[in-house]
């Protein structure tokens, strides 16, 4: 066996020009982790941040001068060819998936190891390419719907970016809650595919801000929160939520410092959600079984290539997942 393997290694933080794809060591597995032959992965907030190197808190995290990181990607989906001497869980052959985001990233190279607690058996009737898509993505839909926005049937619902991986994994998994007023946000081109998931209600940003209609809502979800807290809360319901998933530095500072003023003063909830990597997969799974959510995939790219499919995901138009297929892999 090869002790050698292809990967996209992040030589320092700026442009696509910063990703290279090289030939770099086959890691080896701890007592504690699996050796994944990884067939698909997929891009993420993660990725794009990570390569720029903004916010700033990516560097707070992954390095201040040059990335810690030295392969990118958090998303695999793949099959286990070794196991540390600790390892009981799994096994040779198994089919898995997971999110490696706390676990030192990896994921767009040929093989990555993983600790066992991070990865979770695929469901026999998923691809290689829908595991991919789902486990960064869906964790933030389901836990700022469910865990932190608490959403119910009958409350209504807006998904700000609705048109991406969390926005489209999110509207499947509030319609199996039984959540039928939703509203999307997003740029044209992904408003049909978007009704098509089950929004109930599509906005055209560029057309109308929906912030400044007459329309509340119960629970607002947002990967982008690239305006003022204040603007959300004016078409927040009383005792109302907005739950934020990712976007600009300044305006999460403002969340997490002014949250307690906002409660106290105007009833309404800000929230930050902590992402707890892979810990409802297997709810995920249950609703893949059951037909009830199924990634949304337009773009596909091989791993080479992966410094312009991080470009295309950063210029927004992608709908749903941008999908990294390994062709050596395949």
């Amino acid at each position: 066996m090869s002790l050698s393997m292809k990967a996209i290694v992040l030589t320092k933080y700026g442009s696509s020009e910063a990703l290279q794809f090289r030939e770099v060591a086959k890691p080896i597995p701890k007592d504690n982790e699996v050796l994944v032959k990884i067939h698909a992965t997929s891009i993420n907030d993660w990725d794009w941040c990570l390569m720029r190197g903004t916010p700033f808190y990516i560097r707070l995290l992954c390095g201040l001068l040059k990335p810690k990181v030295q392969i990118p990607g958090v998303d695999i989906a793949g099959e286990v060819v070794a196991i540390g001497k600790n390892v009981s869980q799994l096994k040779p052959g198994d089919r898995v998936y997971g999110d490696l985001s706390e676990n030192g990233f990896g994921g767009f190279a040929e093989y990555a190891c993983a600790p066992v607690t991070t990865l979770a058996l695929m469901p026999k009737n998923m691809s290689y390419i829908d595991a991919a898509a789902i486990p960064h993505a869906a964790m933030l839909a389901l836990q700022g719907l469910r865990d932190l926005g608490k959403i119910q049937p009958g409350q209504k619902l807006l998904i700000n970016g609705a048109g991406g991986g969390v926005g489209t994994l999110g509207v499947q998994i509030a319609k199996s809650i039984g959540v039928e007023n939703i509203t999307g946000v997003d740029c044209s081109n992904k408003l049909d595919m978007m009704r098509s998931l089950g929004f109930d209600r599509t906005i055209d940003y560029q057309q109308e801000d929906f912030t400044e209609n007459e329309r509340n809502y119960d629970l607002i979800l947002d990967p982008k929160t690239n305006r003022s807290i204040f603007k959300y809360l004016r078409v927040l319901k009383p005792h109302g939520t907005y739950v934020t998933v990712g976007g600009e530095t300044p305006r999460l500072l403002q969340a997490l410092f002014l949250f307690p003023i906002i409660r106290f003063f105007l009833k309404k909830n800000v929230l930050v959600l902590a992402l707890k990597p892979n810990k409802d997969l297997d709810y995920i799974k249950e609703l893949f079984e059951a037909g009830q959510i199924k990634p949304v995939i337009k773009s596909f790219y091989k791993l080479s290539e992966v410094p312009e499919a991080i470009q295309h995901f950063g210029e927004g138009n992608h709908q749903g997942k941008v999908i990294i297929t390994l062709e050596s892999n395949l």
